[in-house]
C-alpha cells in the first residue's frame, strides 16, 4: 500500500507547509501547522466542479442584467437589520461569538418563526435532539414545522436535505465545527475538515438555493476558530458579542455582500429567550446620571443607526512608578495619543495619574469620533467637576489639537434632540446650517481641543 503524503496546515490563515515549523511562514502565527493529509487530484466532474451548471459564457457587464435579490423577513427585526432585510436565497452566513453568549438560541428561535413560511431544517452537531426539544420547551417555542436532525457527518446531511418535501429553503448547521466528512481522513474540527465540509456546504447552498446559517467558534482572542479562508468563503460573516454578566447582547455584521457591513443589532436575554430592543440608545442611558464627574454622553454611530452611549473615565493619582492606562469598549491605543493632546494643547498633564476608561452597556467603539467625548470625560473626572446638563459630544481629535468633523453629523444630532438632550459640542464643520433644524438644541463648534474644553465648563 502506498504511503499517504502529509503536509502542515496553518490553523490560522489556512497556508501549506511541507514540513513542521513553530512558526507559519505565511501569517507569521506560532504553534499552528497541523498535519493534514494530502487528498490525490480530482477528476472534471468531481466534488470541486463549478456550481454554476454547464459552461459560463463571457459577456460585457453592460448586458448583464441588474435584478435586485428578493429577501425573506427572518422574524427578528434587529437580525434581518444586520442582514440587509433579511435572508437571500443561496446565501451562507457565518455566526460566531463566545460559548453560552445564545447563538443557538438566536437560530432556533429565528428558524422557529420562519417555519410558519418556510421549511426549515436545524441540524444539530453538538446536542442531542432531546436537548434541542427541552431548550425549545424552555423558551416557548413552537417547533411543531421545524425538521430537526443530529447528525455530523456532511453527506448524510446533503442526504437528509435531499429527502425532504417540499424542499428545504433555510438550514442551521451548530456547528461547522463538530462537522465531518467523509473525503477526509482528520478529525472533526481540524483545518481539514472545517474547510472541507464548509465548502460541501457552500456549494449544495448555492446549487438548491438554501439559505445556510453556519454557527462558529471563537478563539480566546474572539476571532472566529479555523481557517481564515472560512470567512472568505461565505457570503456574510457575524459575530454575536455582549458581556457575561449583563441581559443584553450585541450582534454586528463584519462581512456581507448583500447589504451594509458594521450594522449592529441589539437583544436583551429574557427567559423566553432574546428580544429584540428597538431603542437602545434608552437602554444604554438607562442609569446615566448627568451630575456625576467623569461621565460624557457620546453619539457614535453604528452602520445606520446612531447610538448614545455614556462614556465614563476615572483619572486618579498613580500609586505606582508606570501609571495605569485601561480601557473597555474603547480603542486602547488612541488613549494615549489623546492624553498627549491634552497635555500639549490643553495644558493638562497626566503622566502622573492612573487613567481607566469605560463604554457603558458593553458597547465596543472603534470609530475616532469618541476622541472629544474621551477627552471632556476624562477632563471632567480630573477636575472632579461634572459636564454640563444634558449634553452630548462628539468629534475626532488630530495629534495638532484640531477637532475633525464625523460622518452623518446630522443624523447624530437628530437622535440627541429625540432623546431630550439639550446641548452638543460638535465639530465646527458638522455644526447644521439652520439653527431652526435644531429648536430643541444648542449647538456649540469648536475648532480645537482647547475650545472644547472652554465649552465644557458648567455654568
Amino acid at each position: 500500500m502506498a504511503k499517504q503524503k502529509t503536509q502542515f496546515q496553518c490553523r490560522s490563515c489556512g497556508g501549506q507547509s511541507p514540513k513542521w515549523q513553530g512558526r507559519c511562514p505565511h501569517c507569521g502565527e506560532w504553534n499552528t501547522l497541523e498535519e493534514t493529509i494530502v487528498l490525490p487530484a480530482a477528476s472534471g466532474n468531481s466534488r470541486f466542479q463549478s456550481w454554476a451548471s454547464g459552461q459560463s459564457a463571457v459577456q460585457l457587464l453592460a448586458e448583464v442584467s441588474a435584478v435586485e435579490v428578493q429577501r425573506t423577513p427572518t422574524g427578528m427585526n434587529e437580525l434581518d437589520r444586520v442582514l440587509g432585510g433579511g435572508l437571500v436565497d443561496g446565501a451562507v452566513i457565518l455566526l460566531g461569538g463566545d460559548p453560552g453568549i445564545g447563538k443557538s438560541t438566536l437560530l432556533l428561535q429565528t428558524i422557529a418563526l420562519m417555519a410558519e413560511e418556510e421549511s426549515v431544517l436545524y441540524v444539530s452537531g453538538e446536542e442531542s435532539a432531546q436537548q434541542v426539544a427541552l431548550r425549545a420547551q424552555r423558551l416557548g417555542i413552537q417547533a411543531d414545522r421545524v425538521h430537526l436532525l443530529a447528525e455530523i457527518r456532511v453527506e448524510a446531511i446533503s442526504a437528509a436535505i435531499a429527502r425532504l418535501n417540499p424542499k428545504v429553503k433555510v438550514v442551521v448547521i451548530d456547528s461547522i465545527q463538530t462537522m465531518y466528512s467523509d473525503s477526509i481522513t482528520s478529525a472533526p474540527g481540524s483545518v481539514s475538515q472545517v474547510r472541507e465540509c464548509a465548502a460541501q456546504l457552500t456549494r449544495l447552498a448555492k446549487q438548491q438555493g438554501i439559505s445556510m446559517l453556519l454557527v462558529g467558534h471563537v478563539t480566546k482572542d474572539g476571532a472566529i476558530a479555523g481557517p481564515r479562508v472560512l470567512e472568505h468563503m461565505v457570503d456574510t460573516v457575524l459575530y454575536f458579542e455582549g458581556e457575561t454578566h449583563s441581559n443584553y447582547r450585541m450582534i454586528r455584521a463584519i462581512k456581507n455582500r448583500f447589504g451594509a457591513a458594521n450594522e449592529l443589532g441589539v437583544f436583551a436575554m429574557t427567559e423566553k429567550g432574546l428580544k429584540g430592543v428597538s431603542n437602545p440608545s434608552a437602554l444604554f442611558l438607562s442609569s446615566y446620571r448627568d451630575d456625576v464627574p467623569g461621565s460624557c454622553v457620546l453619539v457614535t454611530q453604528e452602520g445606520s443607526r446612531p447610538l448614545l452611549v455614556e462614556i465614563q473615565a476615572l483619572v486618579d493619582d498613580a500609586h505606582g512608578f508606570a501609571p495605569k492606562r485601561l480601557t473597555v469598549g474603547l480603542a486602547q491605543e488612541r488613549l494615549a495619543m489623546l492624553l498627549a493632546v491634552l497635555n500639549r494643547h490643553a495644558g493638562i498633564a497626566c503622566y502622573d495619574q492612573d487613567v481607566f476608561l469605560n463604554a457603558v452597556g458593553g458597547v465596543k467603539i472603534t470609530e475616532p469620533a469618541a476622541d472629544l467625548a474621551v477627552i471632556l470625560a476624562m477632563l471632567s473626572s480630573h477636575r472632579n467637576r461634572p459636564l454640563p446638563e444634558k449634553l452630548i459630544v462628539f468629534g475626532e481629535v488630530g495629534l495638532s489639537g484640531e477637532i475633525r468633523p464625523v460622518p452623518r453629523g446630522q443624523e447624530r444630532l437628530r437622535e440627541a434632540e429625540k432623546l431630550g438632550f439639550t446641548h452638543a459640542i460638535v465639530p465646527v464643520a458638522n455644526c447644521p446650517k439652520r439653527a431652526a433644524d435644531f429648536p430643541g438644541l444648542t449647538i456649540i463648534g469648536v475648532n480645537s481641543v482647547q475650545e472644547g474644553v472652554d465649552a465644557s465648563r458648567r455654568n
